[in-house]
């Protein structure tokens, strides 16, 4: 039987936690200034994953608490998670040991993913590019892991649609970098909603060029920030 006193206690000394998971009863983040932020963004990848993943292999790229991670366990996936931040490392271990989820899980930054030293049938890469000073170095490496599928979020800012940009430019063209809808990355000196870790907010067609340059190819753009990509060009 769960100690609910107990377990409440060491959800409070891991604190605070940017995901609101419950445990045995216990919510991690109940009070979450984003509200069912979470829950609202499950519902827009979860399309993109079998309902049974018996026998697949899934990344989750920045897996802060775990939320993907469990929620992907669930279905039968082996799943591997990480993050570059101990403390959040420590929360996900915490719940799954809690849940009874055997999730493999590194401390390790986005840079060095390829470290790991194998591919995976699913990546989740969702909620990290937008922190990264290095992005689309990020994203070079990131894209070489998925065999189905990339599963990715990022903050977009800026016009939404698409830009018809063409193959060259003479170099005294310029009116094209006028265009809002032109693919563009806004570069975040300082802070953005207080927080000093929002380095580059690319707009939807710079996103989208981003990922179609590192070889993937766009399946869908269910929801404003998240695109489900596959491989593009053939394995060699």
């Amino acid at each position: 039987m769960t100690d609910t006193a107990e377990l409440a206690r060491k959800v409070r000394e891991l604190g605070p936690w940017f995901h609101d998971l419950e445990i045995h009863g216990v919510r991690t983040a109940p009070d979450h200034p984003l509200g069912n932020f979470l829950r609202d963004l499950w519902t827009q990848v979860e399309p993109a994953f079998p309902a049974d993943m018996t026998g697949r292999t899934v990344l989750d790229i920045g897996c802060n608490g775990g939320f993907y991670s469990l929620q992907l366990h669930a279905r039968g996936a082996r799943v591997t998670a990480m993050d570059h931040d101990a403390r959040y490392l420590e929360q996900a271990r915490f719940a799954a040991r809690e849940l009874g989820a055997d999730i493999e899980f590194h401390h390790l930054d986005v840079y060095d993913v390829e470290t790991l030293g194998r591919r995976f049938d699913y990546v989740l890469f969702m909620g990290v590019f937008y922190h990264l000073r290095h992005p689309l170095l990020a994203l070079e490496r990131v894209a070489r892991l998925p065999r189905e599928r990339l599963v990715f979020q990022s903050m977009l800012r800026g016009a939404t649609g698409a830009y018809p940009v063409q193959k060259d430019y003479d170099i005294g063209e310029t009116a094209m970098f006028e265009d809002p809808t032109f693919p563009a990355m806004y570069f975040i000196e300082h802070e953005y909603a207080g927080d000093w870790t929002n380095w580059w907010v690319p707009n939807e067609a710079g996103m989208e060029a981003m990922l179609r340059s590192c070889g993937l190819r766009i399946e869908a753009h269910p929801a404003k920030e998240v695109y489900f990509c596959a491989p593009a060009r053939a394995e060699g």
